[in-house]
């Protein structure tokens, strides 16, 4: 997880974490008016790290994103309860325009 009140480049500064998750959830967005963070340079560094990765950005304030949030996590667990294992993040779509980080071993 990353939340807009840290910095954009933590990508960068933390490679090994991004590199190894499936998605990112960027959070705390109802606060991006109020900080210098920038979703768009931010997902490029992830991208720059992790080409595969998905993004989802969520606030549980105004309660953007937490839908496909809890639509991921549903398909995930179906997957493994079927003993399929992680999700593959080409079956199961999630809009750039929604921008979440879930370290592998979430369960």
């Amino acid at each position: 997880m990353l939340s807009v009140t840290e910095a954009d480049d933590k990508p960068l500064k933390y490679p090994h974490m991004f590199r190894a998750a499936d998605i990112v959830i960027i959070t705390k967005s109802d606060l991006l008016p109020h900080v210098d963070f920038s979703i768009d340079r931010c997902l490029g560094n992830v991208r720059a790290v992790n080409r595969s990765i998905r993004s989802l950005v969520l606030s549980a304030t105004t309660g953007e994103g937490v839908g496909a949030w809890y639509d991921w996590l549903n398909a995930e667990q179906c997957r493994r309860r079927a003993g399929i294992g992680i999700a593959d993040p080409r079956t199961f779509p999630i809009r750039a325009s929604n921008p979440i980080v879930i370290v592998p071993g979430f369960a």
